[in-house]
């Protein structure tokens, strides 16, 4: 069979390292737009329990991500002047470009041909199977929306992604008042020197401090300002160039992933909010799934579709709510910093942007020692989602 993944991020890459170990005569290429070594996604975030999946499907690059990734186990929540810390689940960090470094040379050493500086805006002709893995912005996708049922949907909030010297020592959240309104920050490390920041605030503050119209030394003298309480004098970095690139979130969903022998992979066929940290995450295990079911006859491509939506459902309908609590942050951030940390980590909830804040904590608190309560709290919380979700 002759493969052709077009897009050499994790999910595209990952494919082809499995496919490759599953049929070593298959004649796979990746082909990557950018140059070796050009990305700008700083760090990438994952848990525990995906470094085990990675480990059983291949260990060696399983191996090379966990030596080169950073741990942490504290969140920390900085609201205003009032701090809250949690002890949590042990996090990992990698950098963007040393993840793909590692997923290139491992499929390099296997045998697959990845050509880096190489557009591709149609499907090779003479290819078997052609992979999409291009991204939110698919140009394959976007040859054949119509057949694919592409929707997407633009969120609320402004963000930005940045690096920064400051490697944090937790998960850290950092949430600031301006005179135009709450502008905040997610931080964690990638490696012992280095952390990634994202900014996000709504198009009113964004406009009201002026960084619509700012350039970038000017936007990241005014972000350091505003966050020197969580970066204790360290710089952030962004792309050295003077337009600077805010945006707002896509939501990207397809009735069907695949059209004749071309299949959607990744972002390209779903995108789930950055806030719940599983993009990565969940673009490797799309890779591990398709390269599972790959050359399992005329409907491989259905059944593929068909379990990674079925493992998608929740997490995008967590992601859908997670979004909308920082879309009405303002509506949480007078809680006590416990309270509110406690409320970051129940963002997911369907039930809490109809209860009162200080409510649902309460009922939170009394379902963690009821287990009835706590039955009835998803039970409720599931049938909510699932009128709001057909209606």
């Amino acid at each position: 069979m002759k493969v052709s993944c077009v897009g050499g991020g994790p999910a595209g890459l990952y494919f082809a390292i499995l496919r490759k170990l599953k049929a070593p005569d298959h004649d796979i290429t990746v082909y990557e737009r950018n140059p070796a070594g050009a990305t700008y996604g700083w760090g990438v975030t994952y848990w525990g329990s995906f470094l085990a999946k990675l480990q059983e499907h291949d260990p060696e690059s399983a191996r090379a991500i966990a030596a080169a990734s950073v741990r942490w186990r504290d969140g920390v929540a900085h609201i205003g002047e009032r701090t809250a810390r949690h002890r949590g689940d042990e996090g990992f960090g990698i950098g963007r470009h040393r993840l793909l470094d590692i997923l290139a040379n491992r499929a390099t050493d296997l045998g697959v041909r990845v050509e880096f500086e190489r557009e591709i805006t149609d499907e090779p002709l003479d290819a078997d199977l052609v992979v999409a893995a291009d991204g939110v912005h698919s140009r394959l996708r976007a040859r054949h929306e119509a057949a694919f049922g592409t929707e997407v949907a633009t969120g609320g909030n402004t963000y930005l992604w940045l690096g920064t010297t400051k490697a944090f020592d937790a998960f850290t959240f950092a949430f600031v008042e301006t005179e135009h309104g709450w502008i905040w920050c997610y931080g964690y490390r990638y490696s012992a020197e280095r952390g990634t920041c994202v900014i996000e605030c709504s198009p009113g503050t964004w406009q009201g401090l002026g960084l619509d119209r700012a350039g970038e030394a000017d936007t990241l003298s005014l972000l350091e300002k505003l966050f020197a309480g969580i970066l204790d004098g360290h710089p952030l970095i962004g792309r050295g160039q003077d337009e600077v690139q805010w945006l707002r979130f896509q939501t990207v969903t397809n009735r069907s992933w695949s059209r004749g022998n071309l299949v959607l992979l990744g972002d390209a066929a779903h995108s789930t909010h950055y806030s719940i940290g599983a993009g990565t995450t969940l673009a490797i295990e799309d890779a591990i799934a398709l390269a599972g079911t790959v050359g399992g006859g005329d409907r491989a491509l259905l059944e593929y579709e068909r379990a990674r939506k079925a493992a998608l459902r929740p997490l995008q309908s967590a992601a859908r709510y997670s979004a909308r609590f920082y879309e009405n942050l303002p509506r949480y951030l007078r809680l006590p910093p416990d309270q509110m940390f406690a409320l970051l980590g129940q963002r997911h909830s369907p039930l809490l942007p109809y209860l009162p804040p200080r409510l649902y904590h309460r009922l939170d608190r009394a379902a963690s020692g009821l287990a009835a309560l706590r039955r009835v709290k998803r039970w409720a919380g599931h049938r909510l989602a699932a009128s709001l979700h057909r209606s």
